[in-house]
């Protein structure tokens, strides 16, 4: 099956080592790149905080591309949104780690499980922009104090609308990978500056979340993963 891999590098690498895997054709057209705030990410990690919330690898590869001394914070509890998360926190060396299913609603009812008395000290929210509010807002209701650093955004990649054309020109494909609503976005305004009709494109669009399915206009066949994992988005090939 031909599989179009819209996530940014280097995951998008790693999730076409799988489809190839498993037998499918990989074909990687990244829509957003991320940009590091080094900064910023280093500069947060001096003030007191009593754990530090992620959702998101990026925010992990932010933190050990710094140069940021992270030898002292490793103990630190770590909240991550998923096991995606978690995997990349462990891997550079975090260890004390505890993770949600999958969504900012659910990392924000795990913080408040978890922490019976508010700590002494904020929580350092390591963030990405955009992002969605589900975090943040589910802190707040449970009064939670938090304090979001942005230490990346993710802009667009613009490609040439040949290449684009070019992609409908070898074959659709067979089925397209969506991770993030702006991701999805983000392909469909391509596709209509290049004159190409989504649901022409591509004869399946699977989605990580509903919010996701809903950037998608109608007409398009889109189903959503069963969990905001990638295990579960590839089920669905």
């Amino acid at each position: 099956m031909r599989v179009l891999v819209t996530r940014p590098l280097p995951a998008a690498e790693a999730t076409a080592r799988r489809l190839a895997a498993a037998g499918h054709r990989p074909i990687l057209l990244p829509l957003m790149r991320a940009e590091h705030l080094a900064t910023a990410a280093i500069a947060a990690l001096e003030t007191p905080h009593a754990a530090i919330v992620l959702t998101s690898a990026e925010a992990v590869r932010v933190l050990t591309s710094s140069g940021a001394d992270l030898a002292r914070h490793l103990t630190t509890p770590c909240f991550c949104v998923g096991d995606a998360t978690a995997q990349a926190a462990a891997a550079s060396g975090f260890t004390d780690l505890r993770i949600a299913a999958g969504t900012g609603e659910s990392l924000a009812e795990l913080i408040g499980a978890t922490l019976d008395t508010p700590p002494p000290l904020p929580l350092l929210y390591l963030a990405g922009t955009p992002r969605s509010e589900g975090l943040e807002k589910g802190l707040s209701q449970r009064g939670i104090e938090h304090r979001t650093v942005e230490c990346y955004r993710m802009e667009s990649i613009v490609h040439p609308r040949a290449a684009v054309e070019d992609l409908r020109g070898t074959g659709h494909p067979d089925a397209v990978l969506l991770y993030s609503r702006e991701t999805a976005r983000q392909l469909v305004r391509i596709l209509a500056e290049a004159g190409i009709d989504p649901a022409s494109f591509a004869a399946r669009y699977l989605c990580l979340s509903p919010a996701v399915a809903e950037a998608l206009p109608d007409g398009v066949a889109a189903e959503t993963a069963a969990r905001p994992d990638e295990d579960s988005l590839i089920s669905l090939l």
